[in-house]
């Protein structure tokens, strides 16, 4: 006896198609499963074994099972095959007459017999719209997960019982009806920047770092409010569109780190100093996300930023410039999406504090030189926005009148935003972070007062070819600020302001 039913491997953000092959024969009692599947899977004999028996199936004793998953070049990963697996032995116990041809079965199972949760269900949803698959068998919590997909019957199980019930005709399962949500209210951040006194540099160059999706790195003494402005960075930010919501949470859903059915608010994630290079841009034997794939479409913050390895900060370089992180493995190539914004800060020194008009460095020469060689050259040019955090006077810190409120400051970035969506229409880009050489020349010119201006500033500043590429982006990004349809002198001397400090 004979039966194939249809399955996927997620592989990387994306899925292949998997046969389960299940044959049974008469003769020495054995279950095999072959086509390289890993412990995880190995395991399922046992799972399968004892749910058939817990919910009254028939256990094909006394027969040899063997089970393929093909195609067998492919490694496959986790317990979703515990579904179809389990199904298809029943349906061959019982000779029963189905057809799941137009269907795709995930799921692990307990061993009474219930089915649980599997990562990945978001990119197998989209699998299966995309091969026109009708029909999408999974566990009743991950319902609202694949919900998110238009055009396809999604079918939420309990247990196995209940699916042989469906199938045979006897308890119909209804299919997942997703409830449209009304619209959510204002999300409320625990940081506003109106609880930030002073620092109206930085905050502009927050501003400017939102409307344009630009990295920015701050350097000050400790105690200036470094890390406060990033963390009240996602209060100016736009929410996020329908098609970055489905990005992330298909980040998310493989990582196995979606808390939520879906992901409605820009990640912050701001890993320890310690953190490996493979924990940072993805990887491991079973290739997954990074740091940096999970903050896609938000926020990379390296807080200490000299403090982290100088392999690491290494590894940021591809991301940074091309907004996607490839992975090579013996098995193969993945590449993961890293279009992130990344905030970074630092003191100017190991004891913080050089330059400060109150306290005085009591860092050596080669201290200091040793310190700032930790960050490389090429990785700070890669970094649009350079920012100097000072100390905050008293006045500033008892100043009653109210700052500007995040609220304020995020509609400004929202009508920026707007203008480059309007302007990329039809693009595989969004924002002007992300605009190439071809987008510069198009969307970018430049008057001759302008010309002038950034030539006196490269001979100046030493500038490079990537740092007057990322200035003119600035100050087109300023210009959308400003509402402003041509980038005009005032704009590229605005820009200028943030990359000085590094040329200096």
């Amino acid at each position: 006896m004979f039966l194939k039913l249809n399955c996927a491997a997620v592989h990387g953000l994306e899925c292949l198609p998997v046969e389960v092959e299940i044959d049974i024969n008469k003769g020495q009692t054995a279950f095999n499963i072959v086509g390289l599947p890993d412990t995880s899977i190995q395991e399922a004999k046992e799972r399968i074994h004892s749910a058939l028996k817990n919910c009254g199936f028939k256990y094909p004793f006394n027969f040899r099972i063997t089970i393929n998953l093909a195609p067998a070049d492919i490694r496959k990963v986790g317990p979703l095959y515990d579904l179809p697996m389990s199904v298809g032995l029943v349906i061959l116990s019982d000779k029963l007459e189905i057809d799941l041809s137009s269907s795709i079965l995930v799921g692990e199972l307990a061993l009474d017999g219930r089915v649980r949760h599997v990562d990945g269900i978001l990119p197998i949803a989209l699998f299966a719209k995309q091969k026109g698959i009708k029909n999408l068998y999974l566990p009743t919590s991950d319902a609202e997960e694949a919900g998110l997909v238009d055009d396809i019957n999604i079918y939420p199980v309990e247990n196995l019982t209940q699916i042989i019930r469906h199938l045979k005709g006897e308890e119909k399962i209804e299919p997942f009806t997703p409830v449209k949500e009304d619209p959510e209210n204002e999300k409320i951040y625990e940081l506003d920047m109106a609880y930030v006194k002073g620092q109206e540099f930085a905050k502009r160059a927050l501003e400017i770092a939102a409307a344009g999706n630009h990295n920015i790195l701050m350097s000050g003494p400790p105690g200036s409010g470094k890390t406060m402005l990033a963390k009240a960075f996602p209060s100016i930010l736009p929410p996020l569109t329908k098609e970055e919501s489905l990005e992330i949470t298909k980040i998310f859903s493989v990582a196995g780190l979606l808390q939520n059915p879906v992901v409605k608010t820009r990640p912050f994630r701001s890993p320890h100093h310690t953190i490996s290079n493979v924990a940072l841009v993805g990887g491991g034997r079973i290739p997954r996300p990074g740091e940096i794939s999970l903050a896609h479409r938000g926020i990379l913050f390296l807080d200490e930023f000299p403090e982290f390895p100088r392999q690491v900060l290494e590894v940021l370089r591809q991301p940074l410039e091309d907004g996607v992180v490839t992975i090579s493995r013996a098995q193969g190539t993945l590449t993961f999406p890293a279009q992130f914004t990344l905030i970074g800060s630092l003191n100017p020194c190991p004891c913080g504090y050089l330059g400060d008009p109150k306290k005085e460095c009591s860092c050596t020469q080669s201290q200091i030189l040793n310190y700032r060689k930790k960050i490389s050259g090429p990785l700070l040019d890669r970094i649009d926005l350079h920012v100097e955090v000072p100390r905050i006077g008293f006045e500033k810190l008892s100043d009653e009148r109210p700052s500007e409120s995040s609220k304020e400051i995020g509609q400004r970035v929202a009508r920026a935003r707007n203008r480059q969506n309007q302007r990329f229409t039809g693009r595989p880009i969004f924002t002007n972070s992300e605009m190439g050489n071809k987008e510069i020349k198009e969307f970018c010119q430049l008057d001759k007062d302008c010309l002038n201006l950034l030539k006196n500033a490269l001979i100046q500043l030493n500038l490079s070819a990537r740092s007057y590429n990322r200035i003119i982006k600035i100050a087109r990004t300023i210009a959308d600020l400003a509402g402003h349809r041509h980038i005009t002198p005032e704009h590229i001397a605005e820009a200028l302001q943030f990359r000085a400090k590094l040329n200096a």
